[in-house]
């Protein structure tokens, strides 16, 4: 997931005090406003701190295993660089694919920084210890357990990542997605499980070629941002809505493509969205990246209570849990 809310006038959030049916908690990356991201030690929290779902980004090793990390480079959150100096690409990158699963096991997991090393979030977590990257099935298996040993029902929440460059690279990802799920007996619309992608051709492909049962959402990205050869602005039509939700539940879009940033009113995605029976879980809420002269309370009235999407990614779970729960 990208970017943050941006600019937000006060004069949209409106304050009513209305009732309705208690929205989704999705941990981004885990509890990744307190741990780096996408770790075991981060989902754990983001359980024990409530989430109704975890996230889990899905990238391929070099020897096909489908591991947990939020892009197919691993400069920008691990030591990659100075363990394995001479395995950039010519862009200067250090993809997950050029990877063993023992070599990416040997790398530490940092909070995330710049390519320059610079961390992004200079509040959050500021230490140096041995966190890991983490297999899909290894994510699979704890939120498992945790579910058995507490008696709950947190879901999984799987992204499969740029498909479209993992096949130029001769590696299906969506088919080892699919196979890691139904070992597991997750391919099923009745468990709590929803698989997200950007790449609406993908998720056609997934759901049509592929056969998949599993809950399906589009995200929704913005053109510029190369996510993939999807056309973000067609995708939030009516018409295009309407086709979408043949193919998917819901989508995830990007909070500031649900108001219009100019006229500071609801753009009429949402409404749009939900006419077609689609449900809306935009990303991210970060607490500590909110536009200035903006409190956190003020934006998730905005999104609850005003916009009422049906869910919400957050870095800060216990925020959103303690604000829908209050």
């Amino acid at each position: 997931m990208k970017k943050s809310i941006l600019s937000l006038s006060l004069g949209t959030l409106l304050l009513s005090q209305v009732s309705w049916a208690i929205p989704l908690v999705i941990a981004h990356r885990g509890a990744s406003g307190y741990l780096p991201e996408h770790t075991m030690e981060s989902t754990t929290l983001a359980f024990a701190m409530g989430a109704d779902f975890i996230e889990q980004d899905v990238v391929i090793s070099k020897d096909g295993v489908p591991v947990v990390l939020h892009d197919i480079h691993l400069d920008t959150v691990t030591n990659v660089a100075d363990k394995f100096p001479l395995r950039k690409r010519e862009d200067g990158r250090y993809y997950a694919l050029d990877f063993t699963l023992a070599e990416l096991k040997s790398l530490t997991v940092h909070e995330r920084s710049d390519l320059d090393g610079k961390q992004i979030f200079q509040q959050r977590y500021q230490g140096t210890a041995q966190f890991t990257i983490a297999t899909f099935e290894e994510q699979i298996e704890l939120i498992t357990q945790l579910n058995r040993q507490f008696d709950k029902n947190i879901g999984f929440y799987s992204e499969i990542k740029s498909p479209a460059w993992h096949l130029e690279q001769g590696v299906d990802i969506s088919k080892i997605v699919l196979a890691t799920l139904r070992k597991h007996d997750l391919d099923d619309a009745n468990k709590a499980i929803y698989v997200q992608c950007f790449d609406y051709a993908e998720l056609k492909r997934v759901r049509n070629d592929l056969g998949a049962k599993v809950k399906l959402i589009q995200l929704l990205g913005e053109n510029d941002w190369g996510e993939s050869a999807t056309d973000y602005d067609v995708l939030r039509t009516p018409a295009k809505l309407k086709e979408l939700a043949t193919v998917v539940q819901g989508i995830g879009p990007w909070i500031p493509q649900l108001v219009d940033m100019q006229t500071m009113q609801p753009t009429g995605l949402v409404k749009n969205a939900h006419a077609v029976g689609l449900d809306i879980h935009p990303y991210t809420f970060r607490q500590d990246a909110l536009p200035e002269g903006v409190t956190k309370q003020q934006v998730l009235d905005l999104l609850f209570k005003d916009l009422k999407v049906d869910g919400l990614f957050t870095d800060f779970t216990d925020t959103v849990v303690d604000y829908l729960h209050d």
